[in-house]
């Protein structure tokens, strides 16, 4: 009986830390310092409850629903969060992903950190001034450097040159 109770204690604890694990993600301005920070509750001031939640949470958006994935003019990709620059339009492409890609963000725009979430090895990609969550890159993008920066539309606004 002891074993029985000892495998369901096990079951039952391995779950509910799984649970929490995928559900409960830390917040991202203590990962890290960054030059630009905001309490809490003035994010929220700052933000809607959508930028919100991908910026300061690590939600992503559903896929094909940024205005931004159809944006051709020639400018600036900025983090909502801050204006900090992230990507020129010049190096947006087509991914078919559903959410919009570059092969390379502007110098200094972005810091990587591995991202195991969601039972998932890949890299995140924050905002160097405000240290919001802007998306993931993998490496199956085109050239020159074969990279796809996978950003949430939600996380950026684009100003036009």
């Amino acid at each position: 009986m002891s074993t029985n109770f000892s495998r369901r204690h096990f079951v039952g604890t391995s779950a509910a830390a799984l649970t929490a694990a995928i559900l409960i993600r830390p917040s991202i301005a203590k990962a890290a310092a960054f030059p630009v920070t905001h309490s809490d509750a003035d994010w929220h001031r700052i933000l809607d409850p959508k930028r919100y939640a991908v910026l300061r949470q690590a939600a992503t958006e559903a896929p094909f629903s940024s205005p931004l994935l159809n944006e051709h003019r020639r400018g600036t990709f900025v983090c909502a969060g801050c204006a900090q620059p992230l990507f020129s339009s010049a190096t947006k492409f087509e991914s078919g992903t559903g959410w919009p890609s570059f092969w390379r963000p502007l110098a200094g725009a972005d810091r990587l950190r591995p991202d195991h979430s969601d039972g998932m090895d890949r890299t995140e990609v924050l905002c160097a001034r405000c240290g919001g969550h802007l998306g993931h890159v993998f490496d199956d993008g085109p050239k020159p450097t074969g990279q796809r920066y996978c950003m949430n539309g939600l996380a950026m606004q684009f100003r036009p040159a």
